[in-house]
C-alpha cells in the first residue's frame, strides 16, 4: 500500500538532522555527564566544559525543548531517560553509538555524491582513536543489549569451541560462555581491536577461556577448528564476492556437524524492507567499498554455496529488524 505523505511530515523528515545534531553536540561536549544528579545553570556548565556561555544556554534550551533535560528556574537537570543512557558513569551509556553517528554526519552529507560515484564519500566511521573507540564501544552497547537473549535462546550444549568471527570487544562470545560451562571461545578480530576485547573479557573474568586472535578475516586464514561459528554484523561490511569467500573460509573451518550463525540486518527478499535494512545499505555505502544489506534469500544463498545445510531463521527479531540464520556443516 503506498504511504501519503503531508507536507510537514516531508519537511520534518527533511530537517530531522537538527535534532540529532543537538544530541550529539549535548553528548560530544559531556552536557549531561557533567550535569548528573546535580542542576547547573548554563554559566556553570558553560564554565566546566570551557563552551560560549551563550551559545551554551541556546543548546541546553533546545535539548531541553527535546525533553533530554528539564529547565527549573535558572538550573538545567537531567531527566531520568538522560541519568540512564546519557551520562557516561551509567552501566546503560549510550554515548559510544550516539558518537559514532556523530562521526557519520559528514559522509551521509555525501550521500548523493556516493549515489553518482558508487563509491563512498568518505571512510570516518572505523578510524583510529576517538573514533575507533567510540566504534567499538558502541557496537559492545548495541551487542550487549541482545546478546544475553541470545546466548539463552540458542542451545549449544555440548559444544566445546566457538569462534566468534569479528567478534570486537568479544560481547557475544562472552555470553554464550557465561551460558554453556564447558564452551571455550575465541575472538577473531583486527589487532586495533584487541585492547578493548581483551579489558572487555577480563571484566567478565574469562580470560581463561576466551582468547583474542589477531588478524584480517578477508585477507587472513582461519585457524583451528570449532564446532560452533558465530558471525555478527560481519556480511554488511562486505561485496557479495567477498561475503562468500568469508563464508566458505568459515565453514572450513568447521567441524563436521558444525553449526554457523549469522546474525545481521537483513532485508526482505524484495529488497525494499524493511526500512532500517534498507537505509543501513546506503551507511554501508558511503562508509565501504563494496558493503550492503542482504535479504533472507542471498544470505542462504551464500550459505549454500559455502557447503552448509538444514539453514533455518531463528524465531527471532532484534533492534533494528536484526535477524539471526542457523546452518550445519
Amino acid at each position: 500500500m503506498e504511504r501519503t505523505f503531508h507536507a510537514s511530515e516531508i519537511l520534518e523528515i527533511s530537517g530531522s538532522y537538527w535534532k540529532a545534531c543537538t544530541l550529539h553536540a549535548g553528548v560530544h561536549l559531556g552536557v549531561f555527564s557533567v550535569i548528573g544528579d546535580r542542576p547547573l545553570t548554563a554559566d556553570e556548565l558553560s564554565e566546566r566544559v570551557k563552551s560560549d556561555a551563550r551559545a551554551t544556554a541556546m543548546l541546553l534550551n533546545a535539548l531541553a525543548s527535546m525533553g533530554f533535560l528539564v529547565l527549573d528556574r535558572d538550573r538545567y537537570r537531567n531527566t531520568p531517560s538522560s541519568r540512564k543512557y546519557l551520562v557516561k558513569a551509567s552501566p546503560d551509556y549510550l554515548g559510544y553509538m550516539i558518537m559514532h553517528h556523530h562521526h557519520l554526519v559528514d559522509a551521509w552529507a555525501r550521500l548523493s555524491t556516493s549515489v553518482v560515484s558508487g563509491r563512498p564519500a568518505e571512510r570516518t566511521s572505523h578510524g583510529e582513536g576517538q573514533e575507533r573507540e567510540s566504534f567499538l564501544m558502541g557496537m559492545f552497547n548495541n551487542a550487549l543489549s541482545i546478546a544475553p537473549r541470545v546466548a539463552s535462546m540458542i542451545d549449544l550444549s555440548g559444544r566445546r569451541r566457538l569462534l566468534d568471527l569479528g567478534g570486537g570487544p568479544g560481547t557475544y562470545a562472552i555470553h554464550f560462555c557465561l551460558n554453556n560451562p564447558i564452551l571455550e571461545g575465541t575472538v577473531y578480530d583486527l589487532s586495533s581491536t584487541r585492547p578493548f576485547a581483551e579489558e572487555t573479557i577480563k571484566r567478565y573474568d574469562l580470560a581463561h577461556r576466551i582468547k583474542f586472535v589477531s588478524g584480517d578475516f578477508t585477507t587472513d586464514p582461519i585457524r583451528g577448528t570449532y564446532d560452533v561459528i558465530w558471525m555478527s554484523h560481519i556480511l554488511h561490511s562486505m561485496g557479495m564476492d567477498e561475503c562468500r569467500s568469508v563464508i566458505r573460509k568459515a565453514v572450513s573451518a568447521l567441524e563436521t556437524d558444525g553449526l554457523i550463525f549469522i546474525h545481521d540486518f537483513i532485508l526482505e527478499d524484495t529488497l525494499d524492507a524493511p526500512m532500517f535494512p534498507a537505509i543501513f545499505s546506503l551507511n554501508m555505502l558511503i562508509n565501504t567499498e563494496c558493503g550492503q544489506s542482504y535479504s533472507d534469500a542471498q544470505i542462504r544463498e551464500m550459505l549454500e554455496e559455502g557447503g552448509t545445510k538444514e539453514i533455518v531463521r531463528l524465531d527471532f527479531v532484534g533492534p533494528n529488524e536484526s535477524g539471526i540464520l542457523r546452518a550445519t556443516k
